[in-house]
């Protein structure tokens, strides 16, 4: 159980706000990449980066880690900017994101970039790995904790159902997801595209522990990971409930923000909106 109080909520509020910033300029910069998720997710890898998790920058393969797996790759500047603001890799290398030649591509490379603990970015590969990582963890008879990402649009893909009732039949409760659910993918509204609603009942069908969050309230995200940490025999989700391209006015809860980058223009008036 760790401590919630006042002034760690207030310190990785601020560090979800340096993430925004670090996503729009890289991205921005690069001219393309995923705007809106990256962002709605900003508050959730803060508070595992910058409160949660332990890891050391210096250090990034020590076995007793705990390991963050992004299973919706295609957000990567979240996970590049947290990785940069931890320490993992200068700052300067946000500029190169999605630069020939680059350790900082589109999608998350672990052979590239230390901190990236799995090269993601085919949905639903990546809580499978995280799965895999859980249940090694529980072979060797380890300590370390196991973090994921999905996004809700992600919940379409038939390979994370098999990766949610492994981690119940295991009973990997080292291992906890979050469902960043914005409602929103690349071609709208998930409802309208390939509904997984009702996301809550089909996880406690499936043996999960299931806490449901605003995805963008620190303190709950905090008081939900310390839930977590309590339960016992089976994996926990976290729903956050969660508002795409959040920060930004004109990003929040559009469709076309998904995979598109902000043009000068778009990036002075979204970063004066989060100062």
């Amino acid at each position: 159980m760790r401590e919630i109080n006042l002034e760690t909520v207030r310190i990785v509020e601020g560090k979800a706000k340096v993430l925004r910033e670090d996503i729009l300029k890289m991205l921005a910069e690069a001219g393309s990449g995923h705007t809106g998720g990256s962002l709605s997710s900003a508050d959730i890898v803060a508070c595992l980066y910058f409160w949660e998790m332990s890891i050391d920058p210096n250090n990034p393969h020590d076995e007793n880690r705990d390991r963050f797996v992004l299973s919706k790759g295609h957000a990567a500047p979240v996970l590049y900017a947290a990785l940069a603001e931890k320490g993992f890799f200068p700052r300067e290398k946000l500029k190169t994101l999605r630069r020939l030649g680059s350790p900082l591509q589109g999608h998350p490379d672990m052979r590239k970039l230390p901190g990236v603990e799995a090269s993601t970015g085919s949905l639903g590969q990546g809580i499978s790995w995280a799965v895999g990582m859980a249940l090694a963890g529980k072979i060797d008879k380890k300590d370390y904790r196991v973090y994921s990402l999905l996004g809700d649009g992600e919940l379409q893909e038939g390979m994370v159902w098999e990766a949610f009732m492994a981690a119940a039949h295991y009973k990997l409760d080292n291992l906890t997801a979050f469902v960043d659910h914005n409602r929103l993918q690349i071609d709208g509204k998930i409802t309208e595209v390939m509904s997984p609603e009702p996301v809550a009942d089909k996880f406690r069908a499936f043996g999960w522990e299931v806490i449901i969050i605003d995805g963008h309230n620190v303190e709950e995200i905090m008081r939900a990971l310390n839930k977590a940490r309590e339960i016992k025999g089976r994996p926990t989700v976290i729903i956050a409930e969660t508002v795409k391209g959040k920060g930004v006015s004109f990003m929040e809860n559009r469709a076309e923000w998904h995979g598109t980058a902000p043009k000068k223009d778009d990036l002075e008036k979204a970063l004066a909106e989060l100062l």
